[in-house]
């Protein structure tokens, strides 16, 4: 059966757009993970129909597919087995049309947002989202993970972006709400139940998404704050004098940005601020028209420094300036240095991010008295990273007996497991009492599956299994994927 299947599938995409398991394990399971990708084929449809060709030949067969666009997810939703195929989207790439009347633009789902943003900008206009990974996300994958990003507090969410969509069902129907207007009330909105759903009810082809007026005045200052209530204060104090231009207000934790400013390090930020301060914020206001800054960011920065709230501040005067700040926000490749890291991406009310930062850092402090802990976020829509490093021992035996270091191996993988489940608990739990959830904006996966309940009712969780049971009724897309459905 299933030397018939990728027969028939080579058929719909050709022979070369079919890869072999061996082949397939030339590539990297992720791109932060070097490990061969493991599926026991991969196939890159070329468009929408012949997506829906694959799907239907696999539905009728029962095999299950595991979709991929930029591979930059952080919650396994990537993750594939030796049974199951991955579906590539990484030919249907390109931006079909862009309408500078209507702001719009419609795209294939496997073009990398930078790309679109490329697009738009050329048109005199800007799409609403932007993500450290714009090089590399996919617009599929940003739909698939109602993704966040940067400009949330002005913009929303990737579903706030987009006005209709394409899709392929389990069973190959071709469900197509390409709309390009702004209201459309004509019966339910059928692409929010896509958007969100990690590929589980269906598979984005084609997209249009909305347009904004293009902000190329861009101010941006690092702030310095002895205290969590001075930063609430800060945010709340700007977006009111600001008048609709703060596009982002970014909060950082002093080990974090000690992490990233460090002078004898080449890939690290110079310290714009001194490294002492507690808190820091990044604060960015875009304009379409050139305010000045006399009139703008200056004005309302020197009034929360009247106020108490800032105690020291720096303005970029220059794009590199501008560079450096964000990069101590977007660099986190010394954290993910170390081994291991347990990556979180929480949200919750800002009143409560306090108290909840501080009992965190006593809890880790208490399981583990050398462990890292790392703290940033979008502030102003309530989204946190918490990175957890518990310190790294017992360290794996150099032992030249193979046995006794395949042993030490597996056991001190065992530990780091036990590990991960006890972070889980500390950052996870004290979320449901606050209202807060344990996704903010990457998604559920495989990882996070099993908290799920702490963010959702039952009776939300039993809605998610009967519109997977009914848009899917054999489980074959991502199966496994944010609820298991028996």
């Amino acid at each position: 059966m299933d030397s018939n299947l990728l027969e028939k599938l080579r058929s719909i995409v050709g022979d070369a757009h079919v890869l072999s398991q061996e082949r397939v394990q030339e590539r990297a399971t992720h791109f932060w993970d070097s490990t061969p990708l493991t599926a026991k084929a991969l196939v890159r449809p070329a468009n929408t129909e012949e997506t829906s060709a694959v799907l239907k030949a696999c539905h009728e067969v029962g095999q299950q597919i595991v979709t991929h666009g930029g591979v930059t997810g952080l919650v396994g939703g990537n993750l594939s087995t030796e049974n199951e195929i991955v579906l590539s989207l990484e030919r249907q790439r390109g931006v079909e049309s862009l309408d500078p009347v209507g702001r719009t633009v419609t795209v294939q789902a496997g073009t990398v947002l930078q790309e679109v943003q490329m697009a738009a900008s050329n048109a005199g206009l800007q799409l609403g989202l932007d993500l450290g990974a714009r090089g590399s996300c996919t617009i599929g994958g940003n739909l698939a993970t109602n993704a966040g990003g940067l400009s949330v507090l002005r913009y929303g969410m990737t579903r706030e972006q987009v006005l209709g969509l394409e899709v392929v069902l389990a069973d190959g129907t071709i469900v197509s709400s390409m709309n390009s207007m702004m209201k459309n009330n004509a019966g339910y909105d059928l692409k929010h139940l896509f958007i969100g759903s990690e590929g589980t009810l269906g598979i984005i082809t084609r997209v249009v998404l909305r347009l904004r007026a293009a902000t190329p005045h861009v101010h941006t200052a690092l702030l310095a704050c002895e205290k969590f209530s001075d930063v609430a204060s800060t945010l709340s104090s700007l977006d009111t004098a600001l008048n609709g231009t703060l596009d982002a207000f970014e909060v950082i934790w002093q080990p974090f940005y000690r992490l990233n400013t460090q002078a004898d390090r080449d890939d690290t930020a110079r310290a714009p601020l001194s490294r002492d301060y507690p808190l820091y914020a990044i604060v960015e206001m875009k304009s379409a028209a050139d305010v000045s800054w006399d009139s703008g960011l200056e004005s309302a920065l020197e009034k929360t420094m009247e106020q108490g709230f800032v105690v020291d501040a720096t303005v970029a005067k220059s794009q590199q300036e501008r560079a450096n700040i964000w990069h101590i926000r977007e660099h986190i490749e010394i954290a993910l240095e170390h081994e291991p890291v347990f990556v979180y991406d929480i949200s919750l009310p800002i009143a409560d991010m306090d108290s909840y930062t501080r009992r965190l850092q006593k809890n880790v402090q208490e399981t583990w008295p050398e462990a890292k802990l790392y703290i940033y976020g979008h502030l102003a829509d309530g989204n946190l990273h918490v990175l957890i490093a518990p310190p790294v021992e017992p360290s794996i035996s150099l032992s030249k007996n193979t046995q006794t270091a395949q042993t030490n191996k597996a056991e001190t993988s065992q530990l780091i497991e036990q590990w991960h489940q006890k972070s889980n608990e500390l950052v996870y739990e004290p979320l449901q009492a606050l209202g807060g959830s344990i996704s903010a904006e990457h998604g559920i996966g495989l990882l996070k599956k099993e908290y799920l309940h702490l963010s959702r009712s039952d009776a939300e969780i039993g809605l998610m299994k009967t519109l997977k049971q009914t848009l899917d009724p054999k489980s074959i897309l991502n199966r496994g994927k944010i609820i298991d459905v028996s």
